[in-house]
């Protein structure tokens, strides 16, 4: 039988995504773990609970696995998978928020996030302000010390790419008293570890990078503080949007091939960039890999590669940006992100219809591509027939 003492601490991130969380079965040998899709586990003798489990809202095997793996991928002393990216940030929310507290985000995060405060907590008495997340004097201005009581980044941003410095911030929401949350759903851990940064908490749709697959909705919460993972804990039992076994079991498989799948996303989303600067039809990339990108030596230094999502704004205007949209083959015309599969889409009028007419409304030249693991050379040449058919 194999060595089963590995010190995983000391060991690299695939091995770690591979490895952590996912002993082989006892009773079988089986290698991947099983899935325990079961509502409740029984007791020996009253209170007398089999490795601490009663029902399957207040823990899981399948999905504690998970949590012991999102924790080793990015560094934190606990995580705790959901539902969905949304019931993650509500649960955290919860978790820190009382009326009368403030909250301070970027002017471009995901719009389901803004319309969560907004519609959602604003009614509670919770005070939702926006600030420019890359002008450091903006934010300072806007974190008051003693009354915000969260800082939220997102960075790369949904869908303009812009690029946050997550110490630097870091440092800022600490110095206010505020807790620093960072949303890494486009980085994924692989990208990027903004706890290692000074980051408070990590936020993830795990829908996207990490489940992989376009096959699973999840979402999930990673934090460095003890104190904190208790008061998540209890809202994740108490409030009960849990993930269910399947969609844990999916994730983790997803998980195992996270590094070659987010190589793959950045080497493709580079040549995508790079050929689509050089296109006339095309008036502004939104990547951060490129050099003109005014937050590429940021991203060069606090992530290890740029990942595979890039915004274009079209030059002839919001008519060839829905032509483009439209006229793809292999990346499809659909919401989400994050998949093997390319995608395609119209953030104005589907991921951020919600914020139009705020000041997080996305241009409506603006198209957003989720680049997949397809081969570039046929992803090149779709772009290239896809816009030659919107200046049509």
């Amino acid at each position: 039988m194999s060595d089963t003492s590995y010190d995983l601490g000391s060991a690299g991130f695939s091995t770690r995504a591979i490895h952590a969380g996912q002993p082989f079965d006892p009773s079988t040998g089986a290698v991947v773990p099983p899935i325990y899709q079961s509502s409740t586990f029984v007791q020996d003798g009253i209170g007398g609970f089999r490795g601490g489990y009663e029902y399957a809202r207040s823990a899981n095997p399948t999905r504690d696995s998970l949590q012991e793996l999102l924790a080793a991928l990015e560094g934190g002393t606990a995580a705790f998978s959901f539902a969905s990216g949304l019931a993650a940030e509500d649960a955290l929310l919860r978790s820190v928020l009382t009326p009368g507290s403030r909250i301070v985000m970027g002017n471009d995060v995901y719009g389901g996030t803004h319309r969560l405060v907004n519609r959602v907590w604003t009614p509670w008495g919770v005070t939702l302000e926006t600030a420019e997340m890359t002008d450091l004097d903006a934010v300072r201005a806007a974190v008051r010390p003693g009354e915000t009581a969260v800082l939220w980044v997102e960075t790369p941003s949904n869908p303009l790419m812009k690029i946050s410095d997550i110490a630097a911030l870091a440092e800022i929401g600490h110095a206010a008293g505020a807790l620093v949350v960072v949303d890494n759903t486009f980085a994924s851990p692989y990208l990027q570890q903004p706890l290692a940064l000074g980051a408070d908490v990590v936020v993830h749709s795990t829908t996207k990078y990490i489940g992989g697959h376009s096959d699973v909705v999840g979402g999930a919460l990673v934090v460095a503080d003890e104190a904190l993972a208790e008061k998540i804990g209890f809202i994740q039992f108490g409030a009960g949007a849990v993930s269910a076994p399947m969609e844990a079991w999916l994730t983790v498989r997803g998980i195992k091939t996270l590094g070659v799948r987010v190589d793959r996303h950045s080497s493709n989303g580079l040549a995508l960039a790079q050929a689509l600067e050089a296109h006339p039809a095309i008036d502004r990339v939104y990547y951060p890999g490129l050099e003109s990108h005014p937050g590429h030596a940021l991203a060069a230094r606090q992530m290890t590669a740029f990942g595979g999502m890039i915004s274009v704004s079209l030059a002839a205007g919001p008519a060839a940006a829905r032509r483009f949209a439209e006229s793809t083959e292999l990346f499809q015309l659909a919401e989400s992100l994050g998949g093997v599969e390319s995608l395609i889409g119209y953030p104005t009028e589907m991921t951020h219809a919600s914020v139009r007419g705020t000041e997080l409304e996305v241009p409506d030249t603006v198209v957003r591509l989720s680049v997949g693991i397809e081969d570039v050379a046929d992803l090149l040449a779709d772009v290239e027939q896809a816009l030659d058919r919107s200046a049509s």
